[in-house]
C-alpha cells in the first residue's frame, strides 16, 4: 500500500512510489486513523519493539533456538546481526550516504534523495527499506535507556511525550546510523524532512 502525504503540497509529494516525508507524529497518527475509518480495520504506528523485531526479522525458528542447542555466540553471529541482511552494509543494499563505510563494507552512491519503495531487497518478513531511506516515526515517548521498559512489547508512554522515538535513518546519513539497533527522537510537532512512517494493521487474536 502506498502511503499519500496528507496535504497536497507538490513540494512534499515526489511520486506515489517513493517514501511520504516531512510529516508530523499527529500528522501520521491522524494518517491511521483515517485508514482505520476508511477500511473498518485497525491501523496505528509500530511500537519501538515492534520496530526493532520487524528490522531484525528473525524468522521463528532462529528464535526458538536455545543455548542447549547453539551457543549464545554463535547464535549472534548468524541472527543478531547489525543489519537483517548481516554484518555491513552498501548502497546497493539501501539508501544512506554512501561516502560513509560500516565495517568491512564499500563506499558507495551518494543519491541524495529518496528512493522509490521496494527498489532494494526486502527482509525475511517482506518489509523493505528497514534501514536507510526515512526515518520513521513510533508510538512510543522517548527514554534515555530501556530501564523499567515494557517487556511485552506495547508501547512505552510513561514520561514526556511531546518527544517520540524515530528509527531507520534517512538518505543523507551515514551507515552506523542504520543498524537495526539505532534509535533516535524527535519534537512530535516537527515536520523534520527525511522524517517519515510506516504503518501497523493489527491483527485480531482470536481463541
Amino acid at each position: 500500500m502506498t502511503c499519500l502525504p496528507l496535504r497536497a503540497e507538490l513540494s512534499r509529494f515526489k511520486g506515489d512510489k517513493r517514501p511520504v516525508e516531512q510529516v508530523n507524529w499527529y500528522e501520521a497518527k491522524e494518517f491511521c486513523d483515517r485508514l482505520t475509518q476508511h477500511t473498518n480495520r485497525e491501523y496505528r504506528l509500530p511500537t519501538e519493539a515492534e520496530w526493532e523485531y520487524a528490522c531484525r526479522a528473525v524468522i521463528s525458528y532462529q528464535s526458538s533456538v536455545t543455548s542447549e542447542k547453539l551457543a549464545v555466540e554463535e547464535w549472534n553471529r548468524k541472527y543478531n546481526q547489525p543489519f537483517h541482511f548481516g554484518e555491513t552494509i552498501t548502497t546497493k543494499l539501501a539508501n544512506y550516504n554512501g561516502n560513509y563505510v560500516y565495517g568491512a563494507g564499500v563506499q558507495g552512491e551518494y543519491r541524495r534523495e529518496t528512493t522509490p519503495v521496494g527498489q532494494f531487497a526486502a527482509n525475511e518478513f517482506g518489509l523493505c527499506d528497514m534501514h536507510g531511506n526515512v526515518w520513521e516515526w513510533c508510538e512510543d515517548n522517548w527514554h534515555e535507556n530501556y530501564e523499567d521498559a515494557p517487556n511485552d512489547g506495547s508501547a512505552w508512554l510513561s514520561g514526556y511525550d511531546s518527544i517520540k522515538v524515530i528509527y531507520s535513518i534517512s538518505q543523507t546519513d551515514d551507515p552506523d546510523y542504520c543498524r537495526s539497533a539505532y534509535r533516535d527522537y524527535n519534537s512530535r510537532d516537527n515536520r523534520d524532512i527525511y522524517i517519515g512512517f510506516r504503518v501497523v494493521y493489527v491483527v485480531s487474536k482470536t481463541t
